[in-house]
């Protein structure tokens, strides 16, 4: 008899976007001739740069021949794109890295989720609250989140993130933590990390022999140069952080599917007996087991944004969003509603009139604007009263929905 794995028994039935999707459906149905405008999803809408399709066509001729044809390519990347990496990533900022500690994955979304498969099932995670939600869900599908009761795991370390603390996580002084899950620039708030706090995780880390995965997935959105772009910056961050990079929002490939991560050599882990492995050689071993790799043609896209023309046309799109983001800062504060982020994010984290549910605002949203937007409370307990908006639509679109909610909001 096959027995199936009980902890995915414990996941929630519904996911977030899942449910959004099937309340959006419901009120298409309802109401056929509405046009609804997603403010909600943070998908990209904008085309792939032409520095990427040319080195994508580039690529794709060179497999229609013998002699540059590529089959399985190695597990952890090809050497032209992990170079790249290194010196246009990492080096401007006077971090120094071996090219085997940069692992080419899938997307962000896949190695954030699997990295804990190497961590023992009795390790206790620290979360800011609120997250995105596959943190979570990935450590319950491994058993390491305890029982689900009143919104919140009762093996996970929650850290609120409000606009009483500024958004930021204080350390918890009565819970210890074994993995800590850092997302910077944030999402869902949209809302960074200075120097001076992330160096605080980071002694935190070192002093209590814990693991920091930082997820600097929208790291190409800061602009403030005084903002961190990667944990390594800090001293010492090379013993104790994992670090995730994606091209999905820096170059638009939620379709194309790249992204790497940062395992340092000077990671280690302990046994019960108090022996130290190196994470660098497990999760290697990992990769080479369970992974093959991200597909050639998919890397010399992602190489492809490092030329002078690929990061002028990169840069193009990011600024075509944060000036979206401009907009949405502009217009909702002028309405009298609280917002935060937009200024180094392209996700805009308002908070709903007093009394109002993250759910009860995105339903009155819908069926009074025909606007998307994402409950906060779907990515913790501290999002309830939130909801988020992206900049990842058009000029167009967005600015179409801003005058609906500008006509929505004054008529209530």
């Amino acid at each position: 008899m096959a027995l199936v794995n009980v902890h995915f028994l414990n996941l929630q039935n519904n996911y977030l976007f899942a449910d959004i999707a099937k309340k959006v459906n419901a009120f298409k149905v309802m109401h056929p001739k509405a046009d609804v405008i997603s403010l909600g999803i943070g998908d990209v809408t904008q085309p792939l740069c032409p520095a990427v399709i040319e080195a994508m066509h580039k690529a794709t001729d060179e497999m229609s021949t013998a002699e540059g044809f590529h089959g399985y390519g190695p597990e952890q990347g090809y050497a032209f794109l992990r170079e790249a990496i290194l010196k246009n990533d990492f080096l401007p900022r006077g971090i120094h890295l071996d090219i085997d500690e940069v692992f080419i994955n899938d997307g962000a979304k896949s190695d954030t989720g699997n990295i804990q498969e190497l961590l023992h099932w009795d390790n206790f995670i620290g979360v800011t609250d609120p997250i995105y939600p596959v943190y979570i869900d990935s450590n319950v599908m491994i058993g390491r989140c305890g029982t689900f009761e009143d919104g919140r795991w009762t093996n996970v370390v929650y850290m609120p993130c409000t606009a009483e603390n500024g958004f930021t996580p204080s350390i918890p002084k009565d819970r210890h933590m074994d993995v800590i899950y850092l997302c910077y620039p944030n999402n869902p708030t949209g809302t960074v990390i200075t120097k001076q706090e992330l160096r605080k995780w980071v002694n935190y880390a070192l002093k209590n022999d814990a693991l920091i995965l930082y997820d600097a997935a929208y790291q190409a959105y800061i602009r403030d140069p005084e903002i961190p772009r990667s944990i390594y910056e800090i001293r010492g961050a090379r013993k104790c952080a994992i670090e995730f990079h994606s091209y999905s929002k820096t170059a638009g490939f939620t379709g194309v599917r790249c992204g790497y991560t940062i395992v340092p050599k000077d990671l280690t882990v302990a046994d019960f007996e108090g022996n130290r492995h190196s994470v660098h050689q497990l999760w290697n071993r990992r990769q080479c087991t369970k992974f093959n790799g991200a597909s050639y043609i998919s890397q010399r896209a992602a190489e492809a944004i490092y030329t002078p023309e690929g990061k002028v046309q990169i840069q193009a799109t990011i600024d075509y969003y944060m000036e979206n983001a401009r907009k949405m800062l502009d217009t909702l504060r002028s309405l009298g509603y609280e917002v935060y982020g937009g200024e180094n994010a392209p996700y805009i984290w308002l908070k709903t009139p007093e009394g109002t549910t993250s759910w009860q605002f995105f339903e009155a949203l819908l069926y009074g604007a025909n606007v998307v937007c994402t409950p906060g409370v779907g990515f913790g307990p501290s999002g309830e009263g939130y909801v988020r908006f992206t900049a990842f639509g058009s000029h167009e679109t967005t600015e179409e929905a801003l005058n609906r909610i500008k006509n929505w909001t004054k008529q209530h």
